[in-house]
């Protein structure tokens, strides 16, 4: 387990489910100002990618649906798409690289 995530103030996040999750689990919940995003730009260019790529595509029936279609575009995310940062490589052929 992380022992700190970062991340913004939506209700997703500032749930009692999470302040629990992050108790039992002993990780510090470190929240963004209201109104900062650029405090977590990283996450949030992942989470617009991972909205317009996934989520806003897909209906999920279930939680086990969920977690397979999530995890498959996770997977062609991270092995398969190049990604500009990588001058366009696929993460696994950049990581091989000299």
């Amino acid at each position: 387990m992380p022992k700190r995530i970062l991340m913004d103030n939506g209700p997703e996040m500032t749930s009692k489910a999470m302040f629990l999750w992050s108790q039992q689990h002993r990780v510090k919940l470190h929240f963004v100002q209201p109104g900062k995003p650029i405090q977590n730009a990283f996450v949030e260019s992942f989470n617009g990618r991972f909205r317009n790529g996934c989520l806003n595509q897909q209906w999920f029936r279930n939680l086990e649906d969920a977690r397979q279609i999530i995890d498959a575009w996770r997977v062609d995310y991270n092995e398969m798409r190049p990604h500009s940062s990588l001058d366009y490589q696929f993460p696994a052929a950049f990581e091989q690289a000299p």
